[in-house]
């Protein structure tokens, strides 16, 4: 499923009225239709999300020189949000209608470095398990020959608003 040209100018915070009236899986769809504005961060970044179900989130990005560390490579920065945000999103996915979470940890692995040059990466986001109060999920960046560039896991706090 790929976003409207109106999801991926679309940035900005929304109401916690807004947030806490529908399920994730309708506010992550919200986003990905461009009814509801995406986060600052994928500005930021430069990242988007192209699908959405439950249990699992894909985004795209484009590694730039504006990632890159001193060393002429892509910060591990920007690898851990682009998986931290599609692990992320597999949980809220998940939570009913007023529900929240929070990441308490997430571990990642990087595999190969990225630049410029590396094109479009995938980051995808499933998740593992969930339960009243905790889920944890797993995340997988690969550059577009699909070659695994990294790699993580989460645990995420789950709670009422």
């Amino acid at each position: 499923m790929q976003p409207s040209s109106s999801a991926t100018d679309n940035f900005g915070i929304v109401d916690l009225e807004t947030l806490t009236s529908m399920s994730g899986l309708e506010f992550l769809n919200g986003m990905l239709r461009g009814d509801l504005p995406a986060p600052p961060i994928a500005k930021l970044l430069g990242f988007q999300m192209t699908a959405v179900e439950q249990g699992r989130t894909v985004f795209i990005s484009e590694p730039r020189e504006d990632h890159y560390n001193p060393i002429r490579t892509v910060h591990a920065g920007y690898t851990a949000t682009l998986l931290d945000s599609c692990m992320a999103c597999a949980v809220l996915s998940t939570l009913p209608k007023g529900t929240g979470f929070t990441t308490m940890e997430f571990k990642v692995s990087l595999l190969r470095p990225m630049t410029k040059d590396t094109g479009t990466v995938r980051a995808e986001g499933t998740l593992l398990a969930r339960g009243r109060r905790g889920a944890t999920a797993e995340g997988r960046l690969t550059d577009s020959k699909g070659r695994l560039i990294a790699h993580a896991t989460t645990t995420c706090l789950v709670f009422p608003f």
